[in-house]
């Protein structure tokens, strides 16, 4: 719009309110000036508290901010923390270190060691079952075997 109206007074020679008339344009628009704020002293304070509290969410932000006295909402809070690429960084784990298992010894007799298991398919119809089982480690015997949409 800005280069139209160039092109347009350049051509004609016209002054800017009658180009405007012209092109059929409110004069409102030229003289139009943002008012946005760029809360350039809220970024540098969110960054120094960042840096501190390094696991720091945007509502913790907000609070602290709040405390010391400035009045933003939120979503203010939470435009600039993602402008700024804030974000909390999620700690990594470590791995337990797992106690050291019993190993049980061989199974020699039948009747000595038996697991159980209870595993669940799904029907055609979408209904689910579970089967209970139960096996004995020496035989490889599965003395019995309950199948039930429900076992306690």
């Amino acid at each position: 719009m800005r280069f139209l109206l160039v092109d347009v007074r350049a051509a004609y020679n016209l002054a800017k309110r009658r180009a405007f008339r012209l092109i059929q344009i409110p004069t409102r628009t030229a003289y139009y000036r943002s008012r946005k704020k760029t809360w350039d002293e809220l970024r540098i304070r969110l960054r120094d508290l960042a840096a501190v509290g390094a696991w720091y969410g945007y509502r913790r932000l907000h609070v602290l901010l709040r405390r010391e006295g400035w009045k933003v909402n939120h979503k203010l809070v939470w435009r600039i923390y993602r402008e700024e690429g804030f974000s909390i960084r999620m700690k990594n784990r470590k791995k337990k270190v797992s106690r050291l298992r019993l190993v049980l010894p061989e199974a020699k007799t039948p009747n000595e060691r038996w697991s159980m298991d209870f595993p669940y398919d799904g029907l055609y119809t979408c209904r689910r079952f579970r089967v209970f089982t139960l096996v004995d480690h020496v035989s490889r015997e599965s003395p019995g075997i309950v199948a039930d949409d429900s076992i306690p």
